[in-house]
């Protein structure tokens, strides 16, 4: 290989690392906005004001995902959106958007299931176990259980991956078991730059312990 195309092809490379890193810096960006504003929604709204704001909310998580098509941090993102929105809304009108949830998870774990730490995993987990079971939806208790375990082998400290699973365990009135992943999970270190959802969590956490303590010693 000559001088001149060793010089070019690094160069191309060069421009090429660059740009990744623009790319990805933009991505965590838009995804932040996404955080904090999902994190005022989930624990300062309530009512018919909740409900519009995650329909807001969601459309900007459109023009996220539809900005980065081959990054998978969007499409959980908008996952997890849209998941929440279908708790707050509740009935069998939520079930639409629990199905377009699950959707999204599924494709952002086609193109990276480790993205944001299992994220993925932990919320279509979730999704699982508290959607109807056949014939109305795609409920499937095991299959929940077998999605939460994977998310805490990819992220075993993390405060949403022990907290939802414990939420799993105690539904299943395995009180013991969801103790040590709640407190596993009051214990996972801050989260940079998600302040209100760290401390919205650790909210539901204590309450989840209060009522595990309750239950072990009845």
């Amino acid at each position: 290989m000559n001088r001149r195309l060793s010089a070019v092809l690094t160069a191309a490379a060069t421009l090429f690392a660059l740009s990744a890193n623009n790319l990805w810096a933009d991505v965590e960006e838009d995804i932040s906005v996404l955080q904090h504003r999902w994190a005022e929604v989930n624990y300062q709204l309530q009512g018919k004001a909740q409900i519009a704001a995650f329909e807001t909310l969601t459309t900007d998580a459109d023009k996220v995902v539809s900005a980065y098509p081959k990054s998978a941090a969007p499409l959980i993102w908008r996952g997890i959106i849209k998941s929440t929105h279908a708790g707050a809304k509740g009935g069998l009108g939520a079930l639409g958007l629990a199905k377009a949830s699950k959707a999204d998870l599924e494709a952002a774990m086609q193109i990276d299931p480790n993205a944001l730490d299992g994220s993925a995993y932990t919320s279509l987990g979730t999704l699982y176990f508290n959607v109807p079971g056949w014939p109305i939806g795609f409920g499937d208790d095991k299959q929940a259980e077998k999605l939460l375990r994977k998310a805490l082998t990819i992220n075993p400290n993390g405060i949403d991956s022990n907290y939802f699973f414990s939420d799993y365990l105690i539904k299943k009135k395995r009180y013991a078991e969801a103790k040590t992943y709640l407190l596993k999970a009051k214990s996972a270190p801050p989260r940079l730059n998600r302040p209100l959802a760290d401390a919205g969590r650790q909210k539901e956490i204590s309450e989840a312990l209060a009522t595990v303590e309750k239950k072990l010693k009845d």
